[in-house]
């Protein structure tokens, strides 16, 4: 049986989500990155960042540059995507290829794992997990073809379970 770790975020539709800790578990993952990369945090790095530790949901660009504007802390499409940039560099944050959109990275990724998105196709929620079964499978394919992933990065669509009750006749 595949060992696949899953992220222990609970699902935001839930009763028992504390969205306050993935708010703080982000914000102390980039002051940590940048303090021991003497990187400046700057102010628009840090509320990009809780911009998406808030969303179970991936932002694209300019609806980050919207939400910054609606609170009074407008900034230019191009400084955010170079936040957007500076994230995703640093691990911080995943770019969701299949929705041009991005998402606060939930934890640090080891060794041969492969990143699985679950992304509902009705809400958009999005979970992450980590397979280190695909991972392994995986680079043992590439290393066969002769090939070097530069990302390894799965999207799955589908229904999210909130979702699936909401639509089922007794839901």
């Amino acid at each position: 049986m595949p060992y696949i770790r899953l992220v222990t975020i609970p699902a935001p539709h839930t009763d028992d989500h504390d969205h306050g800790q993935c708010v703080a578990g982000a914000l102390a993952r980039v002051e940590q990155c940048c303090a021991e990369k003497g990187l400046r945090l700057t102010p628009l790095r840090r509320t990009v960042m809780t911009m998406l530790a808030q969303s179970h949901v991936p932002l694209g660009a300019y609806e980050i540059v919207q939400r910054l504007a609606e609170a009074g802390e407008a900034s230019p499409p191009m400084s955010v995507y170079r936040v957007l940039d500076f994230l995703v560099a640093e691990g911080l944050a995943h770019r969701i290829e299949s929705r041009n959109a991005f998402l606060a990275c939930a934890h640090p990724h080891e060794g041969d794992d492969v990143v699985v998105f679950l992304i509902c196709d009705r809400c958009g929620l999005t979970r992450e997990v980590a397979s280190h079964a695909v991972g392994r499978d995986l680079a043992w394919a590439a290393r066969a073809a002769g090939f070097e992933p530069r990302q390894r990065v799965l999207e799955v669509a589908g229904t999210c379970a909130r979702c699936r009750e909401a639509s089922s006749p007794g839901g």
